[in-house]
């Protein structure tokens, strides 16, 4: 009896779970491009069209290959997975569907209650499995990523030697926490051609989700998995060698730096984690690139990336609800390209806008760390990362934001909050030399609002911070500071609060 075969848009491999099980020469594959995956929430225009781009793509791999593919486009109006599966199943007779387990459990729940029965199989592209992330997690007091990379290395093999990391150490992030550089030498993530297929793409995207944030135009995403490949190795060749030492910088006007942009090719399963780890472990052992550049790249792929898997999946489908905190502020307009005299955050946003990308330092001590001292409500964070990044999927999305940038979850993925003041923008960035606001002043309405938020973010979860050891020196700072500079530095807070409210410009 025939079965329907459920592919993913991001889900574009051929070793999928799903394919592996079903039979090539009987059961027929389903692929759509439906309304609500593409509006759950404002997706960047640039994200939806790579998907649709890829997935068109891929459908056409899967047909050569000898695979019967239907496949539905946008505008043949299926508005939901399960109404595409339902039409096949009409069509075919198919009483079952074989589908890899999606990667948002809003996804896994619809699946779970579809009319046609649905067998989600584990996506064994993941190199650690549900079961063994819980088995890892069970007993231990904290959940902390080092201690889970660690063993993602021994399994793996990479960068080992023998049973000891190379070079001796775990982890060389200490080495890769340089200021932005005076001249960057790289010209930046390989740049990739439309075709006739991404063509169409843009022109539906252009017409659907024109009024969604974000700039289509210029596209230069690769679509399939060969380019995904080249930018991979142009990444290897031209930037890893440097990308351990400036993987923290930020300068105003170069937006990639030395990063490697290849996170959404992996995410939506263009590119295998492996090959991506491979080849920086290749570099380094053919003397090409650091120690300290390829550990780093490796860490946040078999480290950083599988561990944010296993907590979604771990803490339930409850998790971007989470808010210890009890932080309320609506996300403010600025966030969505309104005028900012912070040049970091206007600087953060515009890339945003215009690359539906930003590296992890603008993500984590840029946006989100403005965020949380503002104390901005972490389900309205989390929805506007996960919209506006091309790489983001909420499996990989949630524990970011929701743990480790607005540490609403507790403590789980991070042992402290990640604030800071103006200070730490000033030294990793070039932002601060030509910010309307200054650095260096706390109080005062040209004072750095990061700075006076910093204080009053302590000041006001004192009660739950004061006794973390690695909050403490702050806390010995504050309650040095004069009181009436105390009661200065607050009212700075509350009243760029005040004025971010009422919908004034910041």
């Amino acid at each position: 009896m025939v079965k329907l075969v459920l592919v993913l848009g991001d889900q574009l491999s051929p070793e999928l779970s799903a394919l592996c099980e079903a039979d090539k020469t009987r059961d027929v594959v389903v692929m759509a491009e439906v309304m609500e995956e593409a509006s759950y929430v404002p997706h960047h225009p640039k994200k939806i069209a790579f998907l649709f781009a890829a997935m068109r793509k891929f459908a056409a791999e899967l047909r050569a290959d000898g695979w019967d593919v239907r496949y539905f486009t946008l505008d043949e109006g299926h508005t939901s997975i399960v109404s595409a599966l339902l039409a096949v199943a009409g069509d075919t007779g198919a009483a079952e569907v074989l589908a890899t387990e999606p990667g948002e459990w809003r996804v896994i729940s619809a699946l779970e209650d579809s009319p046609v029965p649905v067998h989600q199989f584990p996506d064994d592209r993941f190199l650690c499995s549900h079961a063994e992330f819980d088995a890892w997690a069970e007993g231990r007091k904290q959940l902390r990523m080092e201690y889970f990379y660690r063993d993602m290395r021994r399994k793996t093999g990479l960068l080992m030697d023998g049973d000891q990391p190379e070079g001796g150490k775990w982890n060389y992030d200490h080495d890769n926490r340089k200021p932005a550089p005076d001249e960057v030498t790289h010209q930046g993530p390989l740049q990739f051609q439309t075709d006739e297929t991404t063509r169409e793409v843009l022109d539906l995207v252009d017409a659907r989700f024109a009024d969604n944030f974000g700039t289509l135009r210029p596209f230069s995403f690769a679509t399939d998995r060969a380019g995904a490949r080249a930018a991979l190795t142009h990444f290897i060749d031209h930037a890893l060698p440097k990308y351990g030492d400036f993987q923290d910088a930020m300068l105003t006007d170069n937006r990639f730096l030395y990063h490697s942009v290849i996170s959404m090719y992996i995410n939506a399963g263009l590119l295998p984690w492996r090959e991506a780890c491979d080849a920086a472990e290749a570099a380094y052992r053919a003397g090409h690139a650091p120690l300290n550049a390829v550990e780093g790249f490796i860490r946040q792929i078999i480290g950083w990336r599988e561990y944010m898997r296993g907590i979604y999946f771990r803490e339930g489908p409850d998790y971007m609800h989470r808010n210890l905190l009890g932080h309320t502020r609506k996300l403010p307009a600025l966030y969505w390209g309104a005028d900012t005299r912070m040049k970091c955050m206007s600087t953060a946003v515009a890339a945003t806008r215009d690359e539906a990308y930003a590296h992890h330092i603008q993500r984590l001590m840029v946006t989100g760390n403005f965020a949380l001292l503002a104390g901005i409500d972490p389900f309205e964070v989390h929805e506007w990362y996960l919209a506006v990044y091309a790489d983001a999927y909420e499996w990989v999305e949630a524990p970011n934001v929701i743990g480790m940038s607005q540490f609403a979850d507790g403590g789980i993925v991070g042992s402290k909050p990640y604030v800071s003041g103006g200070n730490y923008i000033n030294k990793m960035s070039d932002h601060c030399k030509t910010c309307a606001y200054k650095v260096k002043e706390k109080v005062g309405d040209d004072a750095c609002p990061f700075n006076a938020l910093y204080w009053a973010f302590l000041n006001r979860h004192r009660e739950r911070f004061a006794k973390n050891p690695r909050m403490a020196q702050m806390y010995r700072t504050w309650d040095r500071m004069d009181d009436t500079h105390c009661a200065e530095v607050l009212d700075r807070a509350d009243r760029f609060l005040a004025k971010m409210e009422q919908g004034e410009s910041v």
